[in-house]
């Protein structure tokens, strides 16, 4: 059915239902004869009567009565279907999906959750923990967050926080076995916890600065893991040497649990970024979130991590 037919069953049900040409012409906001040439296309297509009418009134035929039983109930169903449609983008609600590793949800989004979902209650959260590289817009995603160098191309990204610092560290317990490094190539002689890419199985590398120049260095990894809060937990219990963005570590700094070492050896790295496919009608609820998430107050939250 044709957009075409379609407005011919709307005219027939709006004449139908107020019995006069003129009437069901304001309600569609169209002219009479509009509408009188419109019911006739109908009748025509179907090769029957569904109106009678006269000068001084208009009444269902037999055949019309029984297509306004079948039809009323169809437009109806679809006038509600586009009105809450519509709602969505009036009124935020709805799910929405977001693809994060696990260190962003724990540095980034989860601060920012609470606050989030008492200003929109209707809508609905989905957060998937994911530290592969995975292609939202195939998996159904409706946003992802990744450090500001390992974005998607073809994205729109918004700046969630400001660059991230790395460090070196370890426990106390580790450095009562073993001397702290005083340079990078120290770390040959060291205990080393690694993360490893599921997707690619890529070790993750060390990157180091001297003066501007940035280099990797191949790590003594006795230890491998696709998960960076194990590395925190392993890292923690003096299994080895772990390197992490200094922000999430603040906490284990102040209790002295962990030690920072190699500090004027430390590059910096892009910071997190809310990314999403280009969309010329982006659904409210996302729309809703990208704008809480990267507004004024959550800038200034960003600041301070």
């Amino acid at each position: 059915m044709n957009g075409k037919e379609i407005a011919e069953l709307i005219a027939f049900m709006e004449v139908a239902r107020s019995q006069s040409f003129r009437r069901a012409a304001l309600q569609l906001g169209m002219s009479p004869s509009a509408v009188s040439h419109t019911i006739r296309s109908l009748e025509t297509r179907l090769g029957v009567r569904v109106l009678s009418r006269t000068t001084r009134s208009v009444s269902l035929t037999q055949a019309g009565e029984r297509l306004l039983q079948r039809v009323e109930p169809a437009i109806i169903d679809i006038r509600q279907a586009v009105d809450e449609s519509a709602a969505f983008q009036a009124s935020p609600q709805g799910t929405i999906r977001i693809n994060l590793p696990r260190i962003a949800a724990q540095l980034v989004l989860v601060p920012r959750l609470h606050a989030f979902l008492e200003h929109y209650p209707d809508i609905n959260v989905d957060l998937v923990i994911d530290d592969t590289l995975t292609d939202i817009v195939s998996q159904g995603f409706d946003a992802g967050i990744r450090s500001g160098k390992r974005l998607q191309q073809d994205m729109v990204a918004r700046q969630l926080t400001p660059a991230l610092n790395m460090a070196v560290v370890g426990a106390p317990s580790y450095f009562a076995r073993r001397p702290p490094p005083e340079v990078p190539a120290d770390l040959h002689d060291h205990i080393c916890i690694n993360y490893r890419w599921s997707a690619s199985n890529a070790l993750y590398a060390w990157t180091f600065q001297e003066d501007e120049r940035c280099f990797d260095l191949q790590v003594r990894h006795a230890l491998t893991i696709n998960d960076t809060s194990l590395i925190t937990a392993a890292a923690l219990e003096g299994t080895g040497l772990a390197y992490l963005p200094e922000n999430h570590l603040q906490a284990y700094f102040d209790s002295g649990e962990l030690v920072r070492v190699l500090s004027s050896w430390m590059p910096s790295i892009p910071g997190f970024y809310l990314y999403y496919p280009h969309r010329e009608h982006m659904p409210s609820a996302l729309r809703a979130f990208v704008d809480f998430m990267t507004g004024p107050v959550n800038q200034r939250l960003s600041r301070s991590l």
